[in-house]
């Protein structure tokens, strides 16, 4: 039997808390910490990047820049909690343990992974075509923007308080109890979410040349208002 199903305490039970956190790296209690600080990485930039909505034409370089940036950590996020959603509905034992979302977070998930694929999807879009594609992308995009801020919203109330201690406690390299005893799977948290973010920053400097475009469009159309 393998050690995801068998772990006992000292009088035969089984360990509720050992089974959450089998595996290298935390197994689900890991998988929390993982989900949280990229979570918070995904907070601090989603903020500057609503920031930017506020002048969007003097600010739309940060805006694609941004937006490019969030990319891969987005996909590390919708990895973390997908993987979890396969384990629960595949019946694994300690994703069972740790039992399903509210109700309602699990009605907005699919709204939510969907929305979001389509508003980056269509910002891509509009940064490679250019102005050309604004007629037809634009007002998509614009439209994926408030489709998914609604549920965007829901998700991030439901989960913003435990955020904070989830991921501090594996920045500090603190373990408590609850996942796995040694810094390795804190470390592999860290470098998956610190490479993610390296990864979404070397494609939103190299995709810039790709704006040029749009601040000349925009800078024509100062002119000529």
């Amino acid at each position: 039997m393998s050690q995801e199903l068998n772990p006992v305490s000292s009088d035969g039970t089984e360990n509720r808390s050992a089974l959450l956190r089998r595996g290298w790296t935390g197994g689900v209690r890991g998988n929390e910490r993982l989900t949280a600080i990229t979570g918070l990485l995904l907070l601090v930039l989603l903020f500057i990047e609503g920031v930017t909505l506020l002048g969007i034409r003097s600010l739309l370089t940060v805006h694609a820049f941004v937006g490019l940036l969030l990319i891969p950590p987005i996909v590390l996020k919708l990895a973390s909690t997908g993987y979890r959603f396969v384990r629960y509905y595949t019946r694994s034992r300690i994703y069972r343990l740790a039992g399903p979302p509210q109700v309602i977070l699990r009605i907005a998930a699919p709204f939510l992974v969907l929305s979001t694929v389509v508003l980056f999807g269509t910002g891509v879009i509009l940064l490679i075509a250019g102005p050309a594609a604004r007629d037809v992308w634009r007002p998509l995009h614009t439209v994926c923007f408030f489709v998914w801020f609604w549920p965007m919203t829901v998700h991030v109330v439901a989960y913003v308080w435990r955020v904070p201690g989830l991921a501090l406690a594996d920045l500090r390299l603190q373990p408590d109890g609850r996942v796995a005893r040694t810094p390795v799977g804190g470390l592999t948290r860290q470098g998956l979410v610190l490479g993610t973010f390296l990864l979404g920053l070397t494609i939103a400097i190299a995709a810039m040349p790709l704006d040029a475009s749009w601040v000349h469009w925009l800078s024509r159309l100062g002119t000529e208002g």
